[in-house]
């Protein structure tokens, strides 16, 4: 029980459905569509919509997806790629002529095909009880109307500074960022969900939209055509596993980075954390360095479904006890990764169960803050810029390539206990995230945490720094002495630039009782009936 006289907040403890997400606005969309009698693939339809227009920087039309579903009356799960291609025109030998050696974060170099409006379509015609019409009015009535500037968003946008011609026009005001309460709206954007509302992917891959987007693509120096956008398809994939102190952790398929999750949390079962301070720097020093192992392993291995090969090895308890045994409790190790972009953080995740027990974990993102920078011309989608995912490494698997999907750092999660599964989440953070989600599970099961407090607790994250040796970040809730006691034992430590990550979870009790928690670096909340 969390004490009442010190700021925080409570779980939120519901029965007939529930959804946690990054804006309340968002939360209170897939609640009413609950209430109204759709289930939870609607309801995390008209969340995710609604976050394109709540956090417009952290996600949007233009972008991509992943979901894992679990259907009402049963515990398989099954995962759902949403993330879209390199143009056929992507030449990673023309790119290194020019002198890259990786793709640029921004401009028209990584600009993948979207593939998130697609998976929302399918979702809906396979899985959903409402129509798209119903799903998608209150995110077009808010891309309408507009949505005030939250207070976490407000802090994003100040710090946005790539934005490039269109894109300047739809998304700043008097060409500057969005401020607190001021508010935003995307009437073009509007019309593109009304279009798609009425006429499916059609409205989308189709007719005037799909020539606006392709025609902005060319004008900006893309390769991007009619025929990559219309090939633009969402796929059903099966779920990869791996178990953590007799907890599953199921986690999307690659090109999601799933797998590097699984993989860190089997390194960490080689160690007694449950006996360590969870903040302390013995216990912070044993998940840096899995961090570095396990992210090796990922920009090795992790690529677009096709061209992933080792995937049985990485997720081998064997690879997990082999790497377990390089790590040396009293000494940090020289940096093992070298990752493949930069930390991102621009991501949104919900998660929804209905009284029905479906339950859906979404994350949905544009990668970078509006991605790209870069938006169409008419309707103002903004362009993601998820090919900064890719190598330019000849021979690697995740080389970037015609029709290839690049390596995605978003992944939606969810664990089973006694073959039942009872806890939908994720955690945002860009590369966090798979660390985010070993600490999450450890914070679970090695220390006995509440879900919300589980959520609360002060996070680190070791990654490249600008120089390329590795960083370790620390938010501002570790107690003092543990970053010299970590400098001490080797690591580079510094105070985490920004809030790391984002979780929302929400945990199905055997009673039947829903308990959601929201991540409190957002402006999020969890929302019951």
């Amino acid at each position: 029980m969390r004490d009442f006289e010190k700021p925080g907040r409570s779980a939120v403890y519901a029965t007939q459905g529930m959804c946690a997400t990054s804006h309340p606005l968002a939360a209170q969309a897939a609640v009413g569509i609950l209430q109204d009698g759709g289930n939870a693939v609607d309801a995390a339809l008209a969340a995710a919509a609604a976050l394109s227009f709540c956090e417009p920087h952290m996600c949007g039309l233009g972008g991509d997806c992943f979901v894992l579903l679990k259907p009402a009356g049963e515990e398989r799960v099954i995962g759902l790629n949403g993330s879209g291609r390199a143009p056929a025109g992507m030449d990673a030998a023309a790119l290194r002529d020019q002198g890259l050696t990786t793709i640029p974060l921004y401009g028209i170099e990584p600009v993948t095909l979207p593939g998130a409006i697609d998976a929302f379509c399918r979702l809906s015609v396979d899985w959903g009880r409402l129509g798209l019409d119903q799903v998608l009015a209150p995110a077009i009535r808010m891309a309408e109307e507009g949505v005030p500037i939250a207070p976490r968003v407000a802090r994003d946008l100040a710090k946005i500074a790539h934005l490039k011609g269109a894109a300047r026009n739809h998304y700043l005001k008097d060409d500057r960022p969005l401020r607190l309460g001021e508010i935003f709206r995307a009437p073009g954007q509007a019309e593109v969900l009304r279009r798609v509302a009425r006429e499916g992917r059609a409205g989308y891959y189709e007719g005037e939209v799909a020539a606006d987007l392709i025609d902005s693509l060319r004008a900006l120096g893309g390769s991007h055509t009619l025929e990559d956008l219309a090939a633009t398809a969402c796929d059903y994939t099966d779920p990869v596993e791996g178990s953590y102190r007799g907890v599953d952790l199921i986690e999307h398929a690659p090109n999601g980075q799933g797998a590097t999750a699984i993989l860190l949390a089997g390194i960490l079962s080689h160690f007694d954390l449950a006996a360590m301070d969870p903040f302390g720097a013995e216990r912070l020093h044993l998940e840096a360095e899995a961090t570095k192992l396990a992210y090796d392993a990922r920009n090795r291995i992790i690529a677009d479904p096709d061209h992933t090969t080792r995937l049985a090895h990485m997720l081998a308890p064997e690879t997990a006890a082999k790497l377990a045994a390089l790590i040396d409790p009293d000494r940090a190790m020289e940096s093992a990764t070298r990752l493949s972009g930069s930390v991102h953080r621009d991501t949104v995740l919900l998660t929804v169960v209905d009284r029905d027990r479906m339950a859906v974990s979404f994350i949905y993102s544009l990668f970078h803050g509006f991605g790209s920078g870069l938006a169409s011309t008419r309707f103002g989608v903004p362009f993601q810029n998820r090919g900064a995912g890719f190598t330019l490494t000849e021979g690697h698997p995740n080389e970037a390539g015609p029709g290839k999907r690049p390596m995605h750092t978003i992944i939606p999660a969810m664990l089973r206990e006694g073959g039942r599964i009872t806890l939908p989440f994720g955690v945002m953070g860009g590369a966090y995230q798979a660390t985010g989600h070993a600490r999450l599970i450890s914070n679970l099961v090695d220390d006995g945490m509440e879900l919300q407090a589980a959520l609360d607790a002060p996070r680190s994250f070791a990654a490249p720094g600008a120089d390329g040796g590795d960083v370790l970040s620390l938010e501002a809730g570790h107690a003092p002495g543990v970053a010299e006691a970590l400098a001490a034992k080797g690591h580079r430590v510094q105070p985490a630039a920004d809030p790391i990550g984002g979780a929302q979870a929400i945990r199905i009790e055997a009673s039947g009782v829903l308990v959601g928690a929201s991540d409190p670096r957002k402006d999020g909340c969890a929302a019951g009936y």
